[in-house]
C-alpha cells in the first residue's frame, strides 16, 4: 500500500528541513570538540550528549530518505543517497575509534563532526539538482 500523497509531501518537507538540523548540529559540535582539544573549560560532559544528538540526527535523516525512496513515489540522485550512507559509516568509524584514540578524542570528534557537516552540505547540494 502506497502512502498518501499528503503524508509523502510532509515527509519530503521534514527531510528537507531536517537536513539543516544535521548540518548545523554537527557543525556546532565539531567546533565545540575542536575547541575542547585546546581549552579545558570546554571539556564538559554535555559535549558528549550533544555529539550523540548530532549523530542521531543523521540516522533520522537517512530513515526519512529511505522511507521516501521505498514508497516508490520519490527518486533521489545516486550520490545524494551515497552521502547519507557514508555519513552513517562515518559515525560507526568515529565510534569504533573512540577508545583507541582516547588522547585525541576531541580532535577525532571535532574533525569527524565537521566532516559529517560537509557530507550534509554536499547531500543538500546534490539533492537540489
Amino acid at each position: 500500500m502506497l502512502p498518501s500523497p499528503h503524508l509523502l509531501g510532509t515527509v519530503v518537507q521534514i527531510h528537507n528541513e531536517w537536513a539543516w538540523m544535521v548540518i548545523l548540529s554537527n557543525g556546532i559540535v565539531g567546533l565545540w570538540a575542536l575547541g575542547a582539544h585546546w581549552l579545558k573549560p570546554l571539556r564538559v560532559k554535555a559535549l558528549w550528549w550533544f555529539v550523540v544528538v548530532a549523530e542521531l540526527t543523521i540516522f533520522v535523516q537517512v530513515a526519512l530518505g529511505v522511507y521516501m525512496v521505498a514508497s516508490g513515489q520519490q527518486k533521489a540522485p545516486q550520490f545524494h543517497m551515497f552521502y547519507g550512507f557514508v555519513a552513517i559509516i562515518t559515525v560507526a568509524i568515529l565510534y569504533s575509534y573512540r577508545n583507541s584514540l582516547r588522547a585525541w578524542q576531541y580532535l577525532l570528534y571535532g574533525g569527524g563532526s565537521l566532516f559529517l557537516m560537509g557530507l550534509g552540505i554536499r547531500a543538500v547540494l546534490v539533492g537540489m539538482r
